[in-house]
Parts: structure tokens; sequence; C-alpha cells
């Protein structure tokens, strides 16, 4: 099935691991021109070559924290530059850490806020113009399943990407007429570092091992397994394609049934 993505410009924050690095990889992998973000240079440089050796792809990377908005604001402008717009952008960031609303800080909720939210509206302000002067445009956010339905110490996650859902069907509502849709991708229990930590975390509030926590992960989905980064990647990709042109303002699960709502 051709996805109508080649040569798009496709930009991937927190892309040097994990569901960004996979994400970035899908897009490579479509024929996209691909700008990639994140804290670790090293890390990231190291990713972004790996890309353009696999898949012939070209590769912009360039290394900034996301809660700062000129930094965003100049990253957009050389992607612009080096490719001449942005047809897609996919927001995403590391996860808050797993607390317990007593447990979680001022300071906790502030860099929450500036993490996962504000990055993304910063993201959001520094790419539609682009988008609505081509009467084009993608932009997803990657939140988690957490969005749908609150996970268990994960209360910054719980609060701070509901307010990432209320952005997203904001942006769709309002910049639909411009041709640009807005979705949300939520991930369940995936095999990244991120869900190590939350393992660890757990297993020292629990007693519990980590094999075991995770165990009860899997256990919690349909589907008796951990997801993988691919699959995550692979939703986000065809979201942002033709071939789902008439998506936008929905938060798609990829959590192998783990959602219990209807």
């Amino acid at each position: 099935m051709d996805l109508g993505l080649k040569n798009r410009v496709a930009l991937v924050a927190a892309s040097s691991q994990g569901l960004g690095l996979a994400t970035a990889e899908a897009f490579a992998a479509e024929g996209c021109r691909v700008a990639m973000c994140a804290r670790n240079d090293q890390t990231l440089q190291a990713a972004a070559e790996a890309i353009r050796k696999q898949h012939k792809a070209e590769v912009l990377a360039e290394a900034f924290d996301v809660r700062d908005a000129a930094a965003v604001s100049r990253f957009v402008a050389a992607v612009a530059n080096k490719f001449g717009s942005v047809d897609i952008c996919v927001t995403n960031a590391g996860g808050p850490p797993a607390k317990g609303f007593l447990a979680a800080t001022l300071e906790d909720w502030q860099r929450a806020i500036e993490l996962n939210f504000l990055s993304t509206v910063y993201f959001a302000r520094e790419v539609i113009p682009h988008m609505q002067r081509k009467h084009w445009g993608r932009i997803i956010t990657i939140t988690s399943i957490t969005t749908k339905q609150p996970v268990a110490d994960l209360v910054l996650s719980n609060a701070v990407r509901a307010a990432v859902v209320g952005l997203v069907k904001s942006l769709a509502n309002e910049f639909g007429k411009d041709g640009i849709l807005v979705n949300n991708v939520g991930p369940g229990f995936t095999a990244t570092d991120r869900l190590k930590e939350l393992a660890r975390a757990r297993s020292s509030a629990t007693g519990k091992t980590e094999q075991e926590i995770f165990d009860a992960w899997a256990a919690e989905a349909p589907l008796r397994r951990l997801g993988e980064p691919r699959e995550l990647a692979e939703t986000v990709v065809w979201l942002a394609s033709e071939r789902a042109s008439y998506v936008t303002g929905q938060t798609v699960l990829v959590d192998g049934g783990m959602y219990k709502g209807l």
C-alpha cells in the first residue's frame, strides 16, 4: 500500500531512542526526509547516522531541550530552511517520574507540565504556519494510555497528558479547514527504557522483582504481551499518511487491548 509519504518532511521529537527513534526510522523507511531532536547529542547523532545508512534518507539532527521554546523555534526554522517545509510533526518527550499524589512535589508538577504539555504547544505554534501555507499538515502527539485510563502511581502522567488530548482536539477543530490533521497516539506498556524505569520504581515500592512487574503488565492486555516500539511507530506513520486523510481529533491507543472502556 502506497502511504503517499515519499519526500514529505517529518519532524520527530525525542527521537534518539525508544518510541521516537522507532517513529523516525518508520518515516525514513517510507521515503520521508526526517528531522530528529533529543537532549543527548552523542546518542542522537549515532541514531541519525544509522538511519541515513539503512534507509539512504536525508536526516537533520540537532540536540536541545524541548522545554526551551526558543530552541524549538530555532529548530523548526532550521528544518524548514533545509527541507523547504515541515509536513509532519510528531511531538514526544520522556514521561514524568512514577509517583503518587502526595509524593509529587510542586517542582515535579512544573517539570511535567513543561516537558509533556508545553513542549507540544511550542512545536504546534511553530509548525502550523508552515502547514497552513501548503494546506497540508499532520501533527501527532505521542502520550500514553493514561489519557484514557489512569495508571497507579503515575499521577503526573495521568493529569498532564490528558491536557495534551484537550489541545489535540482544539487544534483539530481550529485548523481542519487548513488541511491540518491533529491526532494523539497512546501506547500501552511498551518495551522501552522508560518501561524499565517504571518497573524499577514499582519493584522498589512493592518488593516484587522487575520480571514479575513486566509479567503482570503483559497480563493486563488481552494479547498477553508488551508492545514493541515498531508497532507504535507504524500507527503514527499511518495517521500521517494519505490513507488516514479523514481522521482527526482522535486518540488511537496502541495497547494490545489493555484499555477496558468502550
